[in-house]
């Protein structure tokens, strides 16, 4: 695996999913939350607009947080915990409620995959460590 001296590469990922929480939050707050486009399982458009709404405000964390990544790699690590959690939380569900609809299962694949994209990410870049994601630190280091 070959190290990146730059973290351009991560930022253009940051700024990516950006983008696809952003369309996310389109489709919930309008398609889900307006038209009803998803029957299965049944969502009130209360509930979809208020997923709507989550999934604008981690878009305007990813795009903004992307402009300076250095900076901003909590921001990161904070983004991977909700698609985890997302993951986990859509995962369990499936797996212990009966009948539970598959509808969003796609959904959980591409955050976990977003999640794995930074991660690999952060460990080639040579300023930069996994624990940078999630613990602040003081110093000029990045």
């Amino acid at each position: 695996m070959q190290r990146l001296k730059s973290t351009r590469v991560l930022a253009m990922a940051v700024f990516a999913s950006g983008i696809f929480d952003l369309i996310g939050g389109f489709y919930y707050a309008i398609l889900v939350g307006i038209g009803r486009s998803i029957e299965s399982p049944p969502t009130h458009p209360f509930y979809a607009i208020l997923v709507g709404s989550f999934l604008f405000c981690l878009a305007y964390l990813q795009l903004l947080s992307a402009v300076n990544i250095r900076r901003y790699l909590l921001i990161v690590g904070a983004v991977i915990m909700s698609r985890v959690l997302y993951a986990v939380l859509l995962f369990a569900y499936m797996f212990s409620v009966p009948d539970f609809p598959t509808t969003f299962l796609p959904t959980a694949v591409l955050d976990l995959a977003w999640t794995a994209t930074y991660i690999v990410l952060v460990l080639m870049i040579d300023q930069l460590r996994l624990r940078d994601l999630f613990v602040p630190h003081k110093g000029d280091r990045v």
